[in-house]
């Protein structure tokens, strides 16, 4: 990977715009672009600024080493959980996904079965729903998504998912921060 764009890279990974990391650093949002776009070459003074913002080493930098970054995820490295007094089964759909900022799972709840309830937190959830009918309690609110439906909400009130009806329900449920 070239200069510039391995310096795009860390700057998005650290979720700073070319304006902040300028600011941070003392330089403007456009030598940072010169630099990223390899228009300019910084000194070895101004680079060690920028990436002590950024959280690097100047080795770590130009290593060629790239960290593992697991990419593909087959069905042999899901887990699975069965609850059966709730009636539900959870797919976790990423390894270690409690690590990152999203965590999809494959839910089924059984006729009749819910999943557990939710305290109010700063996640977001999103389920889309594959096949059946789902029914949130969200607050004091009810809502039914049946297939091909979504529903997107903030997990700000107690909340749960359920199954009242005849057939089983499956979803794909994706959640920020640690949700499940």
């Amino acid at each position: 990977m070239e200069f510039g764009q391995k310096l795009r890279s860390l700057r998005i990974l650290k979720n700073l715009t070319q304006e902040e990391l300028g600011e941070r650093t003392d330089l403007t949002k456009g030598y940072i672009s010169q630099l990223e776009n390899n228009q300019s070459s910084p000194t070895v003074e101004t680079l060690e600024d920028i990436l002590t913002v950024l959280g690097v080493s100047l080795t770590d930098f130009f290593s060629d080493h790239q960290p593992e970054h697991q990419v593909l995820f087959k069905v042999d490295d899901q887990v699975k959980y069965d609850d059966p007094d709730l009636g539900y089964h959870l797919n976790w759909l990423v390894t270690e996904s409690n690590e990152h900022e999203m965590e999809p799972v494959l839910l089924t709840i059984e006729p009749n079965g819910k999943f557990k309830t939710f305290a109010p937190s700063p996640s977001e959830s999103f389920i889309y729903v594959l096949k059946g009918s789902v029914k949130l309690s969200w607050g004091d609110q009810e809502e039914t998504a049946r297939i091909h439906e979504s529903l997107y909400f903030p997990a700000t009130q107690p909340h749960q998912l359920s199954n009242p009806f005849a057939k089983p329900v499956t979803l794909l449920l994706v959640a920020t921060e640690s949700y499940l």
